[in-house]
């Protein structure tokens, strides 16, 4: 069979089967993208494909100046294809199946200090509507830990203002309860009560974010705002929406919460994924002991 066909099939089955959300999904398309384009030439039916042509396209990735971990990404996904396509009938053997994964060095992720999250609050013009937008998005995703995928879909019925809880759809349309500070709630508050009618004039949205048309906020648009803002406050590096997860995570276990709640409320399917974090707090202690310690 085609392997563009199969491919489709695939990713059909992750959405209608599995239920991943659309990103995860648009994350396998481009990945099978780069696998179809590299066998393109070659011509070969999804049954022809060997286990040298796989060896083969990650060596192609290497030399795009992919690095190992992105090269380990699409062999994971590589790796999914091959076994439904082997449930499917469409191969008899499974050429990823005895490849072995690139080996990369596990890298902190970077985080804020508290002097740079007051800086980088203190940058949006609260005194406008888009201003103040800005700040419940940065305070919310700062109190919570979201995903940027996850604060585009909330709604306003999302938020209990009451309770302190935010109802957050995570991957594979998991659904968990987050608590949000209450600095977040007055600064969301004041923009539910004050700028987001001025955003939406006379339209209609349930979305709780919306951009200067009144329509909901896409991921590309809070990527482009965290730049802008990081660039403001002269953070050390430049801020993505990822970074603030990271600094909730990190400042919460910096302060005492134990991993297994802090897991929850980053809505991590497996505790292994959140004890990145613990390293990052050791690391600091150790800097903060050779810093201050008279024989460190």
């Amino acid at each position: 069979m085609a392997l563009e066909t199969d491919v489709r099939t695939f990713l059909s089955y992750l959405r209608v089967e599995k239920g991943l959300s659309d990103n995860t999904i648009q994350s396998y398309r481009r990945d099978m993208l780069k696998f179809v384009e590299f066998l393109d030439k070659k011509n070969l039916d999804t049954a022809k494909i060997r286990r040298t042509d796989v060896v083969e396209f990650m060596a192609s990735l290497y030399k795009r100046r992919l690095d190992s971990r992105s090269v380990a990404r699409h062999l994971v996904t590589i790796r999914h294809f091959f076994r439904f396509a082997l449930l499917e009938g469409f191969v008899k053997e499974d050429p990823a199946a005895t490849i072995e994964s690139p080996k990369f060095r596990q890298s902190l992720p970077y985080f804020l200090s508290l002097d740079e999250v007051e800086r980088l609050l203190s940058q949006p013009d609260t005194s406008s509507a888009v201003g103040l937008r800005d700040k419940a998005i940065i305070e919310l995703m700062y109190s919570t830990g979201i995903r940027v995928s996850e604060l585009t879909g909330i709604r306003v019925g999302d938020l209990q203002m009451e309770a302190g809880c935010l109802r957050c759809i995570g991957k594979g349309n998991k659904e968990r309860l987050v608590p949000v500070g209450k600095k977040a709630l007055a600064v969301v508050e004041a923009y539910m009560k004050k700028s987001r009618p001025e955003l939406l004039k006379d339209g209609a949205s349930s979305q709780l974010f919306l951009n200067q048309r009144g329509r909901p906020m896409d991921r590309v648009t809070i990527w482009k705002i965290m730049g802008q803002y990081g660039r403001k406050a002269q953070l050390r590096k430049p801020l993505k929406p990822h970074t603030l997860r990271h600094s909730f995570a990190t400042h919460l276990l910096d302060r005492g919460a134990d991993l297994r709640s802090v897991q929850m409320m980053l809505g991590h399917s497996d505790i292994s994924t959140t004890q990145i974090y613990t390293h990052v707090v050791e690391e600091r202690l150790k800097q903060v002991y050779k810093a201050h310690h008279p024989r460190a």
